[in-house]
């Protein structure tokens, strides 16, 4: 590792942590806003493709961004993202810190433009990280995820009326493009639902205003990466 190199993940890992210590502590007040962040009242109220494999979520969110490039030149940077693929455009020296092992690439990869119902996308280097499972792709327009578990074990949760008390998680990961102005610029809006046992409600919370503050910086840096190109 160069020593540019070093000192583009140290600030990473400062500035990634000064935002998660500050949305963890300002979580109460801010979650209203953070989990609709850059979205309009339509876009939060809306249904989505996805919302039918969490029926009933206990946490939510919709969040949005505009990108001056048509979808699709934005497409090819959303369908390469996960780990071993095209990274997740975030803050990888926070990922990397807990093993992930993220490299998110400046270049579109010909090898991973191709996604398929049933294909896992990894978030962790190693089979114990969760991973998310395609159950929905339609190019250049929609994306849907559903956590599966870990590679290791790929385990789709069913839709249930009555969540267990112990032992159940189900989540998505719902991405759109939408062409605006005439198909030059693009509104990307993605959104999660999930739901699980009671005995995870703390986890979860924790989890939230983390999610946040990776997320808005993939959504910046797909917006940086297709406006550059």
């Amino acid at each position: 590792m160069t020593t540019r190199t070093r000192t583009a993940a140290t600030s990473q890992l400062l500035a990634g942590g000064a935002l998660i210590a500050g949305t963890l502590a300002g979580a109460p007040v801010l979650r209203r806003r953070y989990n609709r962040w850059g979205a309009t009242d339509e876009e939060l109220a809306r249904p989505m493709p996805g919302d039918e494999l969490v029926v009933d979520p206990r946490l939510t969110y919709t969040r949005a961004i505009t990108i001056d490039a048509p979808p699709e030149d934005v497409w090819p940077w959303l369908v390469q993202y996960g780990q071993g693929r095209g990274g997740f455009y975030s803050s990888d020296a926070v990922e990397n810190l807990i093993g992930c092992d993220i490299h998110s690439t400046d270049e579109i990869l010909p090898e991973h433009q191709h996604l398929a119902v049933g294909d896992l996308i990894r978030s962790g280097g190693r089979d114990t990280f969760p991973c998310w499972i395609v159950m929905q792709v339609e190019p250049p327009s929609t994306l849907v995820l559903q956590g599966a578990g870990t590679p290791a074990e790929v385990d789709v949760p069913e839709v249930v009326d009555q969540v267990p008390e112990r032992g159940y998680v189900a989540s998505t990961w719902q991405w759109i493009l939408e062409p605006v102005d005439d198909g030059r610029r693009t509104r990307l809006i993605v959104r999660q639902r999930c739901t699980y046992s009671p005995n995870q409600s703390v986890l979860w919370h924790v989890i939230e205003p983390l999610n946040f503050v990776m997320e808005r910086k993939m959504l910046l840096g797909i917006k940086a990466r297709a406006e550059a190109a």
